[in-house]
């Protein structure tokens, strides 16, 4: 008797096992058809994809690295223009720490004419107050080119150098040595490593010879 119910069992759930799994070969040949086009035209749905949502992200990300190209665009732009107006004003007042340099040179030749003026002093005092005014403002130039680096060419008793000196005339003398320097007319200077002026300069000739 239990074998027959076991059997009995079995026979439904083949039935109902035959009801549910419907593959491609029970279709019918249009309602195949008609499956394969469905697939066909929704193939997001097999996969997850959504193509219109994608193209708004594209066309989206698009538009912000478009954004970000014009900012970077118009501050490389403004860059530019501040540079050259920086470039411009350094140039227009690349003489303004050198002329405020100068000013205390100037101030000291106003007080040298000043006190050299005064009223009730001799001669002497204003000449000897004048010549004092005069040194000190020589000093103070000088400091001021030495801070600039431009300096001196020291050239009396060295020898002749055509490339920092410019020989003026020769004389014959006793104490400097031939193509050396015995006096000069102006000084030369140097501007950090590059010749600035050269030096004006009187050239020996050596010894002077005996009247025969």
């Amino acid at each position: 008797m239990f074998r027959e119910e076991e059997e009995v069992s079995k026979e439904k759930n083949d039935t109902l096992r035959g009801r549910v799994e419907v593959t491609d070969e029970d279709l019918s040949p249009p309602e195949r058809e008609q499956e394969a086009g469905e697939k066909a035209t929704h193939p997001e749905e097999e996969n997850g994809r959504d193509p219109e949502k994608e193209l708004a992200d594209a066309l989206k990300e698009i538009e912000e690295l478009r954004d970000r190209m014009l900012r970077a665009a118009a501050e490389n732009e403004n860059f530019k223009k501040r540079m050259e107006r920086e470039r411009a004003s350094s140039l227009k007042y690349a003489g303004e720490q050198i002329f405020r340099e100068m000013l205390p040179v100037v101030d000291n030749l106003e007080r040298a004419i000043e006190q050299s003026s005064i009223e009730g002093n001799s001669p002497e005092q204003r000449l000897e107050a004048l010549v004092e005014g005069v040194k000190l403002t020589l000093k103070s130039l000088v400091a001021t080119l030495e801070k600039f680096e431009v300096k001196p060419i020291d050239s009396v008793g060295e020898p002749f150098d055509p490339k920092h000196q410019d020989a003026l005339t020769m004389e014959a003398s006793d104490t400097v040595p031939a193509n050396h320097v015995v006096s000069e007319f102006e000084k030369g200077y140097y501007y950090k490593d590059r010749l600035l002026r050269a030096a004006k300069v009187i050239v020996s000739s050596g010894e002077k010879k005996a009247d025969s």
